[in-house]
């Protein structure tokens, strides 16, 4: 199983524990914020409108960053851009840990969001150019699992930290910790090198037998493809993110469960979402990108119902935690090999940062919304209506987008 790994030389699997430890890195910092939400909420007199908005400001700002930094990636480079996001995104959650109030929060979170987009947009390219067509979705889709190592790493801070500290001290140490991966960047610095397909795009570019527009995806013949792709990922996104965003402030306020026991839900959801992780990446090889995003999705609307709908017990919540991780991040390891297939070299950094930004700054407006609808019926339901509403778009996007799995890539497609 593990032979598409033997087969990549020494500078690909370099490339492969760089892309999977920038995005495990990256998700701790990010979901870092949702574990210390329920404290700021209670020290700072948020709302949960308020609470939530940090988190979509966050998302809509990765937006941002993530479609510049693809474009600069297809301009200087994808490794260079790697190492500019990873040290941007880790300052800026050590920031967070001195803010005193929600607007200095709000602030640097949406600031923070810049490297957290661009990090992603750089990582895939770099993942996908390097990796042979035929393992693919299984390298690309392993990278993209190290997101549950970084959130269960974000659930064992926040088990530690908030048992040994004082609440309003434990959140403030959290973020602290968020700046440990901008070490990581002495590593890119030394030891990763750019893809050979980039190489000889920009050398094309630069002798004048090709042409660079990061635009270029939104005109014929690329323009169908982006506004699919874009659709795609903001259900994925979407789905997620109401869900992720808000589930520990709905264990603990609803579901009344202390801080251990909180972690001990989220861990569960986090074996089963690095699960759901591996699983779909060997899928996506096996059975094709269509294929499989339909059979995530819809298996995460089955196991949302489930756990957020029927009276069942907190003990039997516990284990349904892990299907529940399983569809909803394991739809995730499709994203990065699609969206690689799907545009030239030359603007391939431009639209995967697109596609997969835009998708996340529509849905970072889930989470916001979540919370002002959960002022008028439970939190539970205004989770649910949002998530199945976003697991539904992205079955139709995936019917409506072409089969790209096994397609091979060159510097001039």
């Amino acid at each position: 199983m593990l032979g598409w790994y033997h087969d990549m030389a020494k500078a690909e699997k370099r490339s492969f524990w760089t892309c999977w430890l920038g995005w495990s890195l990256d998700a701790m910092d990010v979901q870092i914020y949702s574990f210390a939400m329920p404290t700021l909420i209670v020290l700072w007199g948020m709302t949960k409108g308020e609470a939530g908005l940090i988190g979509t400001s966050a998302l809509l700002a990765s937006a941002f960053g993530g479609w510049l930094a693809g474009m600069l990636a297809d301009r200087i480079g994808r490794v260079r851009l790697l190492q500019i996001t990873i040290a941007w995104f880790s300052l800026f959650t050590a920031l967070s840990a001195l803010t005193n109030s929600f607007g200095e929060l709000l602030v640097v979170r949406m600031l923070q969001g810049f490297g957290f987009g661009g990090e992603w947009a750089a990582g895939a390219v770099l993942m996908g150019e390097v990796v042979a067509a035929r393992h693919r979705g299984k390298a690309v889709g392993t990278v993209q699992s190290g997101w549950a190592i970084g959130w269960g790493a974000a659930a064992l801070l926040y088990a530690l930290l908030f048992s040994l500290l004082p609440e309003d001290i434990a959140w403030r140490a959290m973020f602290a910790v968020g700046l440990a991966p901008a070490l990581l960047v002495l590593f890119v610095r030394r030891w990763v090198e750019e893809p050979k397909l980039f190489v000889e795009s920009r050398a094309r570019v630069r002798a004048g037998e090709a042409r660079s527009n990061g635009l270029a995806i939104f005109a014929p013949p690329l323009l169908a493809t982006t506004a699919l792709a874009a659709v795609l990922v903001t259900g994925a996104q979407g789905g997620y993110y109401a869900l992720a965003i808000w589930l520990p402030t709905y264990l603990k306020t609803e579901r009344g469960l202390s801080v251990l026991d909180t972690g001990g839900y989220v861990a569960v959801l986090v074996i089963g979402s690095w699960l759901g992780f591996m699983t779909s990446a060997y899928l996506n090889d096996l059975i094709g990108r269509r294929r499989n995003f339909v059979l995530f999705a819809l298996g995460s609307v089955a196991a949302l119902a489930i756990y957020l709908f029927l009276p069942i017990s907190n003990a039997l919540m516990l284990w349904l935690g892990a299907p529940l991780g399983f569809f909803s991040l394991g739809v995730f390891s499709g994203m990065g090999p699609l969206l690689t297939e799907l545009y030239p070299t030359a603007v391939r950094g431009s639209g995967q940062g697109f596609c997969y930004n835009f998708g996340r700054g529509l849905g970072a407006l889930f989470p916001a919304l979540v919370g002002y609808l959960s002022a008028t019926m439970p939190l539970a339901q205004a989770i649910g209506a949002f998530a199945v509403s976003a697991y539904a778009v992205v079955v139709v996007a995936a019917l409506a987008l072409p089969e790209t799995r096994g397609k091979e890539l060159g510097a001039t497609g």
